[in-house]
């Protein structure tokens, strides 16, 4: 999900909700304490150069169960974000404290935000040797003009 996205979202809603992978939410008096612009580059394992920029959200709950934040608050917030660090309209990374700090990618579903888990992925899998997923078929789904007949001469 993109900031521009967000940003759209918060608009309409009169409440923020964050939920979990597992369907859990986020404590309504959650506190976003960080809204940043993270560039990284680096190379992948086919010797490739790649950059890659984010947006990243931190939300962290504290014993401040009075506080809520609004959806106009978080939209200030943004826009205080964007014009200071000159944030671009990217991907946003949400980063949350379970066991330990986990890295969401960002959704919504139209009443909230939903955080969900991030994957690695080998960038370089043509100079890795790792061959390319072949789609799965249903033999029972094959056409007949696509097999071999007995004297055909296919076999």
């Amino acid at each position: 999900m993109k900031l521009s996205e967000v940003k759209s979202a918060l608009q309409s809603l009169e409440t923020i909700a964050f939920q979990l992978p597992n369907g859990d939410l986020v404590p309504s008096h959650f506190h976003v304490t960080e809204i940043g612009k993270i560039s990284k580059t680096f190379i992948d394992c086919g010797g490739t150069v790649r950059h890659e920029n984010i947006v990243n959200f931190q939300l962290w709950n504290a014993n401040d169960y009075d506080h809520r934040l609004h959806p106009e608050k978080l939209l200030h917030i943004i826009e205080l974000s964007e014009n200071t660090l000159n944030i671009e309209d990217a991907e946003i990374e949400v980063e949350y404290q379970g066991d330990t700090i986990g890295k969401f990618e960002l959704d919504f579903d139209g009443t909230s935000f939903l955080l969900t888990n991030k994957q690695t992925d080998c960038l370089a899998k043509d100079n890795c040797g790792i061959p390319a997923e072949k789609p799965k078929v249903k033999l029972s789904e094959l056409q007949a003009a696509n097999t071999c007949v007995p004297g055909s001469g296919c076999c």
